[in-house]
C-alpha cells in the first residue's frame, strides 16, 4: 500500500461513487497521526473570489471546491513565497496560505497571476486510518505533485494529467466513462 506524504496527490479511481470526489485530484497538505488534510484542486465552482470576499468584489479569479469539510472557509495555494509571506511549504515550490492582506493588495493592483494561485472553498479530511483504508480498497492512487498540475488553469484536464504521472500502465483509465455500464 502506498501511504501518501505531505505534497502527494491523491487521484480518484475512475469509478469512485462518492460524488464529492468523482475524478478528483487532492493535494495532501497535512499528514499527522490522527489523519490527513488536503484540497481538491480540479473542481472549479460557479463562483469567483469576488463573490465571497467583500474587499475583493472586483476579483474575477475562479474558486475551487476543496472538499466536503469546512465549506464556510476559503483557503489558497500558491507558488509565490517571495511575495506572499507566511505560507506553509507543501512540496515542489507549492505553498498553503500566507499573508491574506498581501493577497488583497496583489489582487487589487492586478499583480497576481492565475497560474500561480488557487483559491479554494472547503477542504478534504480523513481521520487516522481512514485514508489508508480507502487506498487499500483502491479508491485512490498516489502520485507526486508538481506546480504545473496544481495550478493548471484547465481544471478539466488535471485528473487526466495526474493519471499520466502514474505511468503507461494507467493510461487506459483516462478514457473510462464515469459509469462503467456505459462502456
Amino acid at each position: 500500500m502506498n501511504i501518501p506524504e505531505k505534497g502527494s496527490l491523491l487521484i480518484a479511481e475512475p469509478f469512485m461513487k462518492d460524488t464529492n470526489f468523482q475524478r478528483s485530484v487532492v493535494l495532501v497538505c497535512q499528514k499527522q497521526e490522527d489523519g490527513f488534510v488536503g484540497f481538491t484542486i480540479n473542481q472549479k465552482i460557479d463562483h469567483l473570489v469576488g463573490d465571497l470576499v467583500e474587499d475583493l468584489s472586483s476579483c474575477t479569479l475562479p474558486l475551487y471546491d476543496g472538499g466536503p469539510v469546512g465549506k464556510e472557509q476559503m483557503f489558497f495555494l500558491h507558488c509565490m513565497p517571495e511575495i506572499i509571506p507566511g505560507g506553509i511549504h507543501i512540496n515542489a515550490g507549492i505553498y498553503w496560505g500566507g499573508d491574506f492582506d498581501k493577497i488583497k493588495e496583489l489582487v487589487l493592483t492586478n499583480s497576481i497571476d492565475e497560474n500561480k494561485i488557487r483559491f479554494i472553498v472547503g477542504y478534504s479530511g480523513w481521520e487516522g486510518g481512514q485514508l489508508e483504508e480507502e487506498i487499500k480498497e483502491k479508491s485512490w492512487l498516489c502520485a507526486p505533485s508538481n506546480q504545473e498540475l496544481v495550478f493548471h488553469t484547465q481544471s478539466t484536464l488535471i485528473w487526466k494529467n495526474a493519471v499520466k504521472l502514474l505511468g503507461d500502465e494507467f493510461k487506459q483509465i483516462i478514457n473510462y466513462p464515469l459509469d462503467p455500464s456505459l462502456n
